[in-house]
């Protein structure tokens, strides 16, 4: 049965990875998606997922665990993610070399890919904790906990305009559109190996779950404040757009959170 169950989290982290390609798909059908638009998705993007970390991550860990141990989860989480930066911070690329991409150069691509999109496929794993244990739907024949189908909605969400950041570059540079899908999923592909790693260790250990939360949690919203928001703020500023984006991306934390919030009242 834990092969069946660890088959069961691979294919979530999966599913999320093929909705990140889903998310490059309204390129095919337009030449150009507007500063403002992609500010405000960049915006919901990180609302999204700052509401899946501190509503379903830290409040979960707070109901199996103490809050010291979660906050030390926390900051390992946090740091984790800003050693693995640091390490890869001399191989920024540009998207036009993810389509024309050598051995070489594939190797950091995967690297810096992993940096921002393995602490998600994290999340994924330890948010499956309880598979089989405990929860109200039952697929497959295993019983699925709420707070798996919260946080794997909510990473399936904020990957949405992830793919179509991705997209928008590489259709400029003329990529054919199938490759852009391809490029997009496999930007995704440490979220469903991180799932099965973060699965299978705090499946056998145990005692670590409350950590394992908060884990999930401060790398999550270390990427959203260092990542996300900045870059978005960047854009609008490059984009000459009133207060450099600022009243967007607030729409679009705004959004995400309104979302979550009744998907977080359904899965409960």
């Amino acid at each position: 049965m834990i092969g069946a169950e660890l088959g069961f989290v691979l294919a979530a982290g999966v599913f999320t990875a093929i909705v990140c390609g889903v998310g490059a798909v309204p390129v095919f059908f337009v030449d150009e998606i507007g500063d403002r638009l992609t500010v405000v998705l960049w915006g919901f993007a990180g609302g999204v997922m700052l509401f899946a970390s501190v509503f379903g991550f830290v409040f979960e860990g707070l109901v199996v665990g103490t809050a010291i141990q979660v906050g030390v989860g926390l900051l390992v989480g946090v740091a984790i993610v800003i050693a693995a930066d640091r390490a890869i911070s001399g191989y920024e690329f540009a998207p036009r070399e993810m389509a024309a991409a050598d051995f070489k150069k594939l190797v950091f691509i995967v690297g810096i890919l992993t940096v921002h999109s393995f602490p998600e496929g994290v999340a994924l794993g330890v948010a499956f904790a309880d598979l089989g244990i405990e929860g109200d739907l039952v697929v497959v024949g295993l019983v699925v906990p709420s707070l798996a189908i919260f946080i794997t909605v909510a990473i399936s969400v904020q990957n949405l305009p992830e793919g179509l950041a991705i997209a928008i570059p590489l259709k400029t540079f003329g990529v054919p559109n199938a490759r852009i899908f391809g490029w997009a999923v496999f930007s995704s592909i440490p979220q469903p190996i991180g799932a099965a790693i973060a699965y299978a260790f705090v499946t056998s250990a145990r005692e670590f779950l409350p950590y394992g939360f908060g884990f999930a949690a401060g790398a999550m919203i270390y990427l959203v404040l260092h990542d996300i928001f900045p870059d978005a703020l960047e854009q609008g500023r490059d984009a000459g757009l009133t207060r450099g984006g600022r009243l967007e991306l607030t729409v679009g934390i705004v959004t995400g959170i309104v979302l979550m919030l009744p998907i977080m009242l359904l899965t409960e």
